[in-house]
């Protein structure tokens, strides 16, 4: 098991660890609603170093990305960030992840944790254009500062106009008296807020800064409880539940980051799926009643005829009511559509909605 270099930092705090993708995680500090609604209304900082980056460079980095990515990374410009997928060559994604355009030639991807050494090793087995990789992921520790106050309570913390910096955009610069940090706003919850890239030799400085100029605006520590029930309400999706290798970006909703006007793994199949329209997608539903969807729990039509699976699902701590995603077939997944839970023995009544849940 892991460690992030801030683990001891976590215990001291009380937190409730767990292993995630192979590290020893804080799953929660004070409770899950708790820290859900600190994100919500005014900031939170989670811990997520546990998360890969990698960095490409040379003359022929970009024909790489553009290779082994769904989205058009030739749009980047030094300062901003892309969100894309990995597709493999059966249909699915190998993983999500986000690339920054650091400066030209250079970018950085960020991937999930549990994905490290196979998104390496995928990226790697494309690169017969002789692209500079260098895996950053044991030296790079990350933390999200989310909420609406986290600006505002930030911004003591660097020289940069951190309101300046825009959804999808990033700057290099100082932070807690740190130089050199990736500042990003490229959050996973929806209230607002940015990351920090830094060294683990300099995250505990960060950290402690953090927690000092966040303590007139009632920051807490995060733990990734919370961080799944944010993004859930948002509907973004969650590698491992509602994608993975054998989901295709396409019927997962993620048709926008697949940009057919380039040549990518699997591209004409994936193309050819988008213009015939998936036999299933990925819909958020709302409970009716009382109940609480899970990961894995059955849906099923009026007949009591399973269609699908739950890959999130949870009460939402925002809007008091059960939330969730899942595959349904096509014919199920208009929004205002009626389908239904199975949870226990009890056939919950559901219907599709649009996304996100959470309208703030």
């Amino acid at each position: 098991m892991k460690n992030t270099a801030l683990t001891k930092t976590h215990e001291a705090l009380g937190a409730k660890m767990v292993p995630f993708a192979g590290y020893n995680m804080p799953v929660q500090y004070e409770g899950v609603n708790i820290e859900h609604e600190t994100v919500r209304n005014a900031v939170g900082v989670f811990d997520v170093s546990h998360m890969g980056e990698f960095l490409i460079e040379g003359p022929n980095a970009l024909d790489l990305i553009q290779k082994v990515s769904s989205n058009d990374a030739s749009k980047l410009e030094v300062g901003k960030a892309q969100y894309s997928c990995l597709p493999n060559d059966d249909g699915g994604i190998v993983d999500d992840l986000i690339i920054y355009k650091i400066k030209e030639e250079t970018y950085l991807l960020v991937v999930n944790a549990s994905n490290i050494e196979k998104d390496w090793n995928w990226i790697k087995s494309k690169n017969d254009v002789n692209a500079t990789m260098r895996d950053l992921s044991e030296d790079y520790s990350l933390l999200a500062i989310q909420g609406p106050k986290a600006v505002e309570a930030m911004q003591p913390l660097s020289s940069h106009d951190l309101s300046a910096i825009k959804f999808y955009n990033f700057v290099v610069g100082d932070f807690a008296g740190v130089e050199h940090v990736i500042i990003s706003a490229t959050g996973y919850t929806g209230s607002g807020g940015f990351e920090i890239y830094c060294k683990n030799s300099e995250v505990k400085q960060v950290w402690d800064k953090v927690m000092e100029a966040g303590a007139d605006y009632g920051i807490k520590p995060i733990g990734l409880a919370a961080r799944d029930t944010l993004r859930l309400e948002m509907g973004y999706c969650l590698y491992g539940n509602d994608i993975d290798d054998t989901t295709s970006p396409i019927e997962a909703g993620l048709g926008w980051v697949c940009k057919f006007n380039k040549d990518f793994t699997n591209s004409e199949a994936l193309k050819a799926e988008k213009e015939r329209t998936p036999e299933r997608k990925l819909v958020a539903f709302k409970i009716d009643e009382r109940g609480i969807p899970r990961q894995g729990y059955d849906i099923v039509d009026n007949n009591g005829n399973t269609i699908g699976t739950v890959t999130s699902g949870t009460m939402s701590p925002s809007l008091g009511i059960g939330i969730g995603l899942g595959y349904v077939p096509k014919v199920f997944s208009d929004v205002g559509s009626k389908i239904n839970i199975q949870v226990r023995k009890n056939a919950i009544p559901a219907t599709v909605v649009k996304l996100p849940f959470y309208k703030g």
